[in-house]
């Protein structure tokens, strides 16, 4: 067990969940610099074509860096409506999508301005659904090794090629493509449910390359 720091990222994927839930206290990252083809804004679900990225487009400035905390929502497309329809097409036949439908759907319903205020409302919807209550707090700064905790922020890199060699379960379209590891927790929520949680807590981590 240990204090972790770690990003808020859209729908975070399985391995900053097995990380969270190793730990005995989480600080999110909060005084970083938005960086592009990071899950700070994307994550990865299971569609019938295999791996399928769900993008929430943002608004870049004029300034070379912006703070990932004041990034906004890029709304002139129908991005909410196009990311729910892919859901609904990718895991509308998974066990447990009309089980958690109601409790995620007012996220693509309600327009959003700020990226981090939407993530961090996203991972507090999931942690309702999955009954899990996490001792999160943010940063005060960015501190560029952590002296007291363990640092966990590369784990927003969404172009790790390194597998973690999670435990396979089941998913839709597993006998079409195969296991697909690390995808958003969205996938695991749909298809093990309330599973989800002893699935997580049996995972382990080797991300310190």
């Amino acid at each position: 067990m240990s204090n972790i720091l770690i990003h808020s990222t859209y729908f975070p994927n399985i391995a900053h969940f097995v990380a969270m839930l190793q730990a005995d206290s989480i600080t999110i990252e909060w005084d970083d610099n938005f960086q592009k083809q990071t899950y700070r804004n994307r994550c990865y679900v299971y569609g019938a074509n295999g791996k399928l990225s769900l993008n929430v487009p943002v608004i870049h400035t004029q300034k070379q860096r912006q703070k990932y905390r004041n990034v906004k929502i890029q709304n002139t497309e129908n991005w909410q409506r196009n990311h729910w329809k892919s859901l609904e097409s990718a895991y509308r036949t998974s066990p447990f999508f009309e089980f958690y439908e109601d409790d995620l759907k007012f996220l693509f319903e309600t327009p959003f301005e700020n990226l981090y205020d939407f993530n961090t409302l996203c991972f507090n919807t999931i942690c309702t659904c999955l009954q899990l209550d996490l001792s999160v707090e943010k940063s005060l700064e960015y501190i560029h090794q952590p002296p007291d905790k363990v640092d966990y922020r590369q784990l927003v890199n969404a172009k790790r090629e390194k597998p973690f060699g999670f435990e396979k379960y089941i998913q839709v379209f597993s006998e079409k493509h195969g296991f697909i590891e690390n995808l958003s927790i969205l996938d695991l929520l749909f298809n093990e449910g309330p599973n989800a949680i002893s699935y997580l807590e049996s995972q382990s981590l080797n991300c310190h390359d």
